[in-house]
Order: structure tokens, then sequence, then C-alpha cells
């Protein structure tokens, strides 16, 4: 696999992901489908995906770009032949706890620093009854700056052994989805029973109320620091 493909597939993840996220913010939005599954039942404005639109498409833009490059200069540290599948889970898991590790004290800082809630993280807490695409409704500066335990993350398994280009993918390709669900406003049967996993109500509070539930994947991190939001 040449450094072209890893690049080219990296950016597929990110689009196929969001695409899945632009049909799941339509059928929302759009339908009745999901009603009986909502978490609030205040109604979005007519008007919402149209207002959203254009920071959406910025920062997918970046994203793109950023992940496409950067998987592309990344290509020496990568494995490319396919690896067990017990070692590829085990680098996405990985990945998954330092990313998460980094996000709740970044996003605790967000909202304890009143310079980045009012400047920076208040244009992602506009959506106060979130939609799926609305993940990428934020601040350029806080995505990227909050795209840093990724980083350390791959790093940190750079030390021990090369990274599975499908264990990148994977990770991408997940975190993406979940992020898009967690935004959702919705509860939905199955993926509401998943353990370890923090869930869409968990995120959803957060918006509603402006406190608390800092963590994304797990919400674990909330536990232990006591920052799980109490109606």
């Amino acid at each position: 696999m040449t450094k072209e493909w890893v690049a080219i597939g990296t950016v597929l993840v990110l689009l196929a992901s969001n695409f899945f996220g632009l049909i799941y913010s339509m059928l929302v939005l759009k339908t009745k489908i999901f009603k009986s599954f909502r978490i609030q039942t205040k109604s979005y404005d007519s008007a919402i995906f149209r207002k959203r639109m254009p920071l959406f498409i910025f920062n997918f833009l970046i994203l793109l770009s950023v992940a496409g490059f950067g998987s592309y200069l990344l290509y020496e540290s990568l494995e490319t032949a396919m690896q067990p599948i017990w070692l590829i889970g085990s680098q996405i898991l990985f990945a998954f706890i330092i990313d998460d590790i980094w996000f709740y004290f970044f996003h605790r800082w967000l909202h304890e620093n009143k310079f980045m809630l009012k400047n920076v993280h208040s244009i992602h807490h506009r959506a106060t009854t979130p939609f799926p695409l609305e993940y990428l409704y934020a601040h350029p500066l806080e995505w990227m700056l909050g795209m840093i335990g990724v980083v350390i993350a791959f790093a940190l398994i750079l030390l021990v052994m090369p990274i599975s280009v499908y264990a990148l993918w994977g990770f991408g390709l997940l975190r993406n989805l979940h992020e898009i669900h967690i935004h959702s406003d919705l509860e939905l049967p199955i993926l509401s029973k998943l353990p370890f996993f923090s869930k869409t109500k968990h995120h959803d509070d957060h918006h509603a109320k402006l406190t608390g539930n800092y963590a994304s994947t797990f919400n674990w991190m909330d536990k232990i620091f006591k920052s799980t939001f109490k109606e």
C-alpha cells in the first residue's frame, strides 16, 4: 500500500462517516422517524441546518486536509500489512482511552476558563438541543486542540510498535460515529445498552445544562472526578 493510498483511505473514512452523519441529521431534523427516541422535547429551528452549514463545511475541509496530509506524512511509521485483529483492536482501544483522558481535562478547562468558554467553546454550546452533525459545529481552535489526545495516543503506540493503518482507520471511523451519535439527541434502545461507553443522554445533558459530563467516549472520568451532572 503506497502513501497515496493511505491518505486516500483516511479521507474516505472521514467522507463515509460524515456522509452517514449528514443522512442521520436529515432524518432527525426533517422526519418523525426518531421522534419517540428523542431526549429533549424542544423543536428545532426550521433553518438550523442552513445556519450551521458554513461552519460545518469549513471545519470538515480542514479536518480532511489535516487527516489526509497527516497520514501521508506518517506513512513510514505505519504498518500497512494486515495484522492480528487483537493487535488492531488493542491499538484502537488504547487510543480511545488516552484520547478520552485528554478530552476530559481539555473539555473541563474550556468550561472553567471564562475566556475560553465565552470566546471559543460557547460556539459549540449554541447547540442546546444538538443534532448529529453538530459535533463539527465548534470553533476551529477547539476541535484542533481537542485532537491532541489522538496525537498523544498514537505517538505512545509508536514508542512500542508501528501503528497499524487499520487501527488508524478503525479508530477514526468509530470515533466519528460515536461523536455523531452522542450529538443526536436520541436514546436508541440497542446503543443505550452498550457497556462502558458514554450514552447520548450523558452528553445531551451537558449541552442542555452547560455543566458536568465532560467526558466523551466513556463516562468513568466524570465518575472519578465527581463531575457527573446531577438533575
